[in-house]
C-alpha cells in the first residue's frame, strides 16, 4: 500500500524444516524427550519390555497440511519412513508429482484430519490459515493422532490444542512455533505428551548462508534498477 517492495528467501530452509518435522515427529512418537529426561534424573535402572512404549510410524497415515516445499520435503522422508502420504492444499499437485509421493489428495480437511495418524502443519500463516486447526477441526483428530507443527503458530488454535492435549482427546504434539512468538504456552510446557524447541526449524549453518546470500542478490538486484527474483507480490498472501 505504501510502496514498499519485499523480498523474502523461499526455498532454502526446506530441508531443514522437513529433517525437524521428522524429529519431532520421531521424538514425540517414541517419547525421547521423556527417556532422556529420565536418563538425566537418574532414574533409569535397567531394561523394562513395558517401559515408555511409543509407536511406529512405519505404516502409518501422514496428513499433510500445505503441500508446497516443506511439504513436499516432509512427504519425501516420511515415505523413506514408510509412512502413507496424504495432502490438503489450496490446488491439487499435477498427477506425477502425486505419483512421485504415492500421495492421496484430499479437497475436504475435515475429512483428511478425522483419517491421519499424525498431521503436519506445513502451511504459511495468512488471514486464511489462520487457526485454520480450530477447536472444531482438532477434535476431529482420531484417537492417537499426533500433531506436529513447523510451520507458523498461529495456524492452530493454541488453547484449543492445549485443553485437547491434557484431556488425551489428541495423543501428542511437537511444536516449533507458537501463537505467541517467544511465549510458549505454560501449560503446554508442563505436558509430557508436547515437545516444544524455540523455532530452530531452519537454524542450519548452511540454511543461514544461503539466506544470507539470497537477501544480497535481491538487494544487489534492486539497487542495479531490476526486479529482485524473490519479490513478494500481494497474490502470494
Amino acid at each position: 500500500q505504501r510502496g514498499i517492495l519485499v523480498s523474502n528467501t523461499p526455498g532454502v530452509s526446506a530441508d531443514d524444516t522437513a529433517d525437524m518435522t521428522m524429529a519431532l515427529m520421531m521424538s514425540v512418537t517414541r517419547r525421547i524427550p521423556e527417556g532422556l529426561q529420565q536418563i538425566k534424573d537418574g532414574g533409569f535402572s535397567g531394561f523394562s519390555p513395558t517401559a515408555l512404549l511409543g509407536t511406529r510410524v512405519s505404516g502409518k497415515r501422514l496428513g499433510v497440511l500445505g503441500m508446497g516445499r516443506v511439504g513436499q520435503a516432509v512427504a519425501r522422508r516420511a515415505r523413506a519412513f514408510g509412512m502413507q502420504i496424504h495432502y490438503h492444499n489450496r490446488r491439487r499437485l499435477r498427477e506425477e508429482t502425486e505419483a512421485a509421493f504415492e500421495a492421496t489428495y484430499w479437497e475436504s480437511l475435515d475429512q483428511m484430519v478425522a483419517r491421519m495418524d499424525v498431521i503436519s502443519v506445513n502451511c504459511p500463516h495468512t488471514p486464511s490459515t489462520f487457526h485454520l486447526m480450530n477447536a472444531r477441526r482438532l477434535k476431529l483428530m482420531k484417537d492417537g493422532a499426533v500433531i506436529i507443527n513447523t510451520s507458523r503458530g498461529e495456524v492452530i488454535d493454541e488453547p484449543a490444542l492445549t485443553r485437547l492435549l491434557k484431556s488425551g482427546d489428541i495423543s501428542g504434539a511437537g511444536l516449533d512455533v507458537f501463537e505467541h512468538e517467544g511465549e510458549a504456552n505454560s501449560e503446554l510446557r508442563n505436558l509430557n505428551n508436547v515437545v516444544l524447541l524455540p523455532h530452530m526449524a531452519s537454524a542450519t549453518l548452511e540454511g543461514r548462508l544461503e539466506m544470507g546470500e539470497k537477501v544480497i542478490i535481491n538487494i544487489k538486484t534492486f539497487a542495479d534498477g531490476h526486479r529482485p527474483p524473490d519479490q513478494v507480490v500481494p497474490s502470494m498472501l
